[in-house]
């Protein structure tokens, strides 16, 4: 049976700064589970893959299955349901809280943390099993049990028309297809296994064209495999390394998820590295194209691009780039004497990988570089201890639900989701019932605040201060994030005016003024804040973005969402501290409200690139502007966006927003006008803030109804539609959604709409 492990790491090859805190590993364990245990995981994988086309989300029902047992719920109270808003009183909503959190609760890692699933993305296994395959670490890396669950996942998520997608929600793609089909293959399956889904899959590539059509991240990868040629790529010179910083396409410019996936890329392309050619690589040659593979026309496939996958089109400039690299520059780096100019750009980048590496304990910021890196450091050593040191923090990417086992888009969320929850809980004013949970909540916030800034000189490794920020993740992740070390800091200011004997120390003045240093470190000119570092080079630089999948990836672009929290985060902080830098913080919050208010849409809304998508957009602009002194009365951007929000509430009282709102970058709901409670959450947040009880709260009211009888009879919260989203396109999970939210919201609603009235 798997069981899911907390803040533990016995390998001499780990690394950490605290004790792994906040790390959290699926382990098999054979000897573990009754008999009844194990029909139970049965059932909840047979109903998963039952109604897998209906439901494509897993609700995390195997980490559920262990908490409960482990931390039994002491707090049983009936089930609440309300049949109009006549029937709301304090009390129902008490009891909804009370059970929620109880269960939420139940939840809650030893070490103060909530674990959960942070998947979605279709494209992350197979940079791993492709990865694993070519250093021959694959066996030894994953079990049987692995690969089993990993399977199922990917079967689970194949597309009724055959295809995989790029996330699990989405339509197929020659993406999301070519590289789940060659993982399935990579991990034994036959070409005519899987009840007749591996030929389903190879179906669809070849009815679309055939792998020459995969994007340019997938012709990368399967390059390296040996089942596509590296002259069918667009080129990837490691020499923009050695170009000077002052430069705008200058790597160290880019937004760092952009340059940290490119660095190793660029290496593996210099070098024009090929894994082994066995067996299967020479099939799947034959099995991924429409033609003989010694007939494809390289060149014509270095542009090709189903049209499935094509989010963001090259423009016309950026083929022009390409094909003079490649038709003039790569001949000369490829050839003496210009190979010395390349032998000298590989060593750079390679330095630069393993500053990274060191720096995150070889976590790595994400799981693509980070399973590039380990690819890298194989490449130039097979017997490195670099790569070594790279294998055991696979395990910090996997995750097993009850789909089956899934490669995360971070090594957690862990940071971010424990920041909320202790607002969310602190929102319902229960404190003292529940004081050991936000105890061990706020001893992990302590514990994950990054404490030293990186080593060496920030700016020739292109890194910003870290010192004081929080981490999305953990500790030895470590890479400094505006609005996860805003919320840390909000979060940490709350806790720190409660009685220590019910929460535990405060952190010390000295930790909030190393984190109000990172914030107001990050704020750009025009006032807004950017993700991990400033804003260090221009819009226009998106016309060489080479992702056809991604939008948005080239530079680090100034959000709502980070801008908010940190306006919210310094408001907070000057109430408490407010003669420290306090002509800075007022300034930043000035330029920052300004900046916000630019950026609104016309109709009124935010567009949020974090999350789906305008409802959560919305909710950050105006929780931002009411923590900066703005109102209903005196902010006509407050004004709009409450018109904006109460005309999409839906007939049965809730919002429900579709992920294609984030892509089309248009409100739409979900199918069906269903009600979610992540976006109901998030939009009755935005209206109590708005003062909506003092106009007409009715529509609070309505929104009220819908969280309470959506709750479950053990306290949890159903799992809906996905409700992260990334570079436009992308979707990803955030499990604790479903529970933060509807606690929040409520909590607001008990003590700022019902106390009221």
């Amino acid at each position: 049976m798997w069981k899911l492990k907390i803040a533990e790491g016995s390998s001499p090859w780990l690394r950490s700064l605290n004790g792994h805190i906040g790390r959290q590993i699926w382990e098999f364990d054979p000897n573990l589970g009754s008999s009844e245990e194990l029909a139970e995981i049965e059932k909840l994988r047979e109903q998963f893959s039952k109604h897998r086309f209906e439901q494509k989300h897993s609700a995390d029902l195997l980490m559920r299955l262990q908490f409960t047992k482990e931390n039994p719920n002491t707090t049983i109270l009936p089930q609440v349901k309300v049949k109009d808003i006549d029937d709301i009183t304090e009390d129902k909503v008490t009891d909804t809280l009370r059970r929620a959190i109880s269960f939420h609760s139940t939840l809650q890692a030893h070490d103060g943390h909530w674990a959960g699933d942070y998947g979605g993305p279709m494209f992350l296994m197979p940079g791993l099993v492709i990865a694993l395959s070519i250093t021959g670490a694959l066996n030894a890396t994953l079990s049987k049990e692995h690969k089993r669950e990993i399977c199922r996942y990917l079967y689970n998520h194949q597309n009724s028309d055959g295809g995989w997608g790029l996330h699990i929600e989405g339509p197929s793609t020659m993406f999301g297809s070519v590289l789940t089909y060659v993982t399935l293959r990579l991990l034994g399956e036959g070409a005519n296994e899987g009840d007749g889904a591996i030929e389903k899959g190879r179906d669809w590539i070849l009815n679309h064209g055939g792998a020459t059509a995969i994007t340019s991240w997938g012709k990368m990868w399967l390059s390296v495999l040996g089942v596509f040629e590296w002259s069918g790529n667009n080129p990837l010179p490691p020499e923009i390394w050695l170009l000077p910083y002052i430069i705008p396409f200058h790597p160290g410019r880019m937004w760092c998820h952009c340059r940290m996936v490119y660095l190793p890329m660029s290496y593996l392309y210099g070098k024009r590295f090929v894994g082994p050619i066995t067996p299967t690589v020479l099939s799947l040659r034959k099995e991924l194209y429409t033609v003989p593979y010694h007939e494809i026309d390289w060149d014509k496939a270095r542009n090709e691009c189903a049209k499935e996958d094509l989010y963001y089109p090259h423009p016309v400039v950026q083929d022009i780039l390409w094909a003079s690299l490649h038709k003039f520059a790569e001949p000369v780096f490829m050839n003496w004497p210009g190979k010395k100019l390349r032998d000298k750009a590989l060593r750079t980048v390679m330095e630069h990988v393993h500053y990274e590496d060191e720096n995150t304990r070889y976590i790595c910021i994400g799981p693509v570089n980070k399973v590039l890196n380990m690819l890298c450091c194989w490449v130039e050593d097979p017997n490195s201890e670099a790569f070594k040191l790279h294998l055991p923090r696979i395990y910090d990417y996997l995750w097993v639900a009850e789909d089956g086992m899934k490669m995360q888009g971070y090594n957690g969320s862990q940071a971010w989701d424990t920041s909320f929850a202790v607002q969310a809980i602190l929102s319902t004013e229960l404190v003292e019932e529940f004081g050991p949970t936000l105890k061990k909540a706020h001893t992990y916030i302590k514990n994950s605040q990054v404490l030293d800034d990186c080593p060496g000189d920030l700016d020739f490794w292109y890194r910003h201060i870290s010192k004081g920020a929080w981490p999305f993740s953990t500790a030895d992740h470590g890479w400094p994030i505006s609005d996860c070390t805003a919320e840390g800091l909000k979060a940490s200011l709350l806790l720190s005016k409660l009685p220590a004997q019910i929460i535990g120390e405060p952190l010390d003045a000295k930790r909030f003024y190393d984190a109000v240093n990172v914030v107001l470190s990050l704020q750009n000119a025009e006032g807004g804040f950017a993700t991990y570092e400033l804003t260090r080079s221009y819009s226009w630089l998106e016309l060489i973005n080479p992702a056809e999948t991604f939008g948005d990836i080239v530079i680090d672009y100034p959000y709502v969402e980070c801008t908010s929290a940190a306006i919210q985060a310094l408001t907070s902080f000057k109430k408490l501290y407010p003669g420290h830098r306090k002509e800075e913080v007022e300034r930043c919050i000035e330029k920052g409200v300004k900046f916000m208010e630019k950026i609104q849409a016309t109709d009124g809304s935010w567009y949020g690139s974090w999350a789906v998508c305008f409802t959560y957009g919305t909710w950050f602009g105006v929780k931002g502007l009411v923590a900066a002194g703005r109102s209903y009365s005196n902010c006509s951007a407050i004004r709009k966006a409450c018109d904006f929000l109460l005309s999409k509430q839906l007939p049965c009282g809730g919002w429900g927003e579709s992920y294609l709102s984030c892509q089309n970058k248009v409100y739409s709901n979900l199918e069906g006008d269903r009600s979610h409670v992540v976006n109901t959450g998030w939009a009755l947040l935005t209206l109590i803030d708005a003062g909506q009880a003092e106009r007409d709260p009715l529509p609070l009211h309505r929104a009220a109804k819908v969280l309470i009888n959506s709750q479950c009879e053990n306290g949890d919260f159903p799992q809906q539609e996905i409700m992260g989203v990334f570079n436009k396109n992308c979707m990803i999970t955030y499990a604790a959604y479903r529970n933060i939210f509807p606690i929040w919201a409520l909590g607001e609603y008990r003590c700022r709409v019902l106390r009221t009235q």
